[in-house]
């Protein structure tokens, strides 16, 4: 896990917000476009952020969520080393990394999930969410990709098992979701199924669709724009929007 911070971050006086960050990569790699670019533009923005480098195949369900969660208990349990406040961390992903974040933000409460890593649900549990271009379902509009690194298996049957949507509660964090119409990798479709189970169960939420871009936008700048057409201008803003709703909700 790597954490970042200004200097103006650093007053022993303050606790901040802080942000744990699960990049993107199909389960199958890390994406480096959705880590430290991300954490520093986040770290600017007056927040305490960390990249969490958790495990990708061959490791399988629950390993990713684990790390997340053990990150997350880490951070809350250093809050004053970290000039962070406790009741004040939220989770960000981008795409499969948004799967991993979004396990924690539903599943927090299972103790049976946590209890293997000697922790308890107030432990791990994220204040807020911000998922990006998210992995969500793995039924119709799944990523078949993803779902099998996380299983280990081809089968849908196997991999519907693991659809966030059919786990958000009325204690799911806020949630901030931003996707693009026109992503032909993981459909705009996994976006629209998290949001209508967040207002099914009363959660507070926002939701971007920007209608043009491909998947993996990033930051949708040149800071992390890997070919043209993921310089996004309409979709930049949005680091801006998901640090508002953030303040808002914690």
């Amino acid at each position: 896990m790597d954490i970042y911070a200004t200097p103006s971050c650093l007053d022993p006086t303050r606790r901040l917000r802080a942000l744990v960050i699960c990049p993107g990569g199909g389960y199958s790699h890390l994406s480096s476009r959705e880590a430290e670019p991300v954490a520093m533009r986040f770290a600017g923005l007056g927040f305490i952020t960390f990249v969490v480098f958790y495990h990708t195949a061959p490791s399988r369900f629950p390993a990713a969520v684990h790390d997340a969660g053990a990150a997350l208990a880490h951070i809350r349990q250093h809050a004053e080393e970290y000039h962070v406040n406790p009741e004040a961390i939220a989770v960000m992903g981008f795409s499969a990394g948004a799967h991993a974040a979004g396990s924690l933000g539903v599943m927090w409460h299972r103790e049976d999930l946590w209890k293997p890593l000697g922790l308890t649900c107030r432990q791990v549990k994220p204040n807020a969410m911000v998922l990006c271009y998210p992995v969500i379902s793995g039924g119709e509009f799944a990523h078949r990709g993803s779902f099998e690194c996380l299983t280990g298996s081809s089968e849908l049957s196997v991999h519907k098992d693991y659809s966030l949507e059919n786990f958000v509660t009325a204690s799911t964090p806020p949630t901030f979701l931003w996707h693009t119409w026109e992503d032909q990798l993981v459909p705009v479709e996994n976006s629209l199924l998290m949001a209508m189970a967040l207002r099914r169960h009363g959660v507070p939420a926002e939701v971007h669709i920007y209608p043009h871009g491909p998947h993996g936008g990033a930051l949708c700048d040149e800071s992390t724009a890997s070919m043209p057409s993921k310089l996004i201008p309409e979709a930049q803003d949005w680091p801006n929007q998901a640090a508002r709703f953030l303040r808002e909700a914690m």
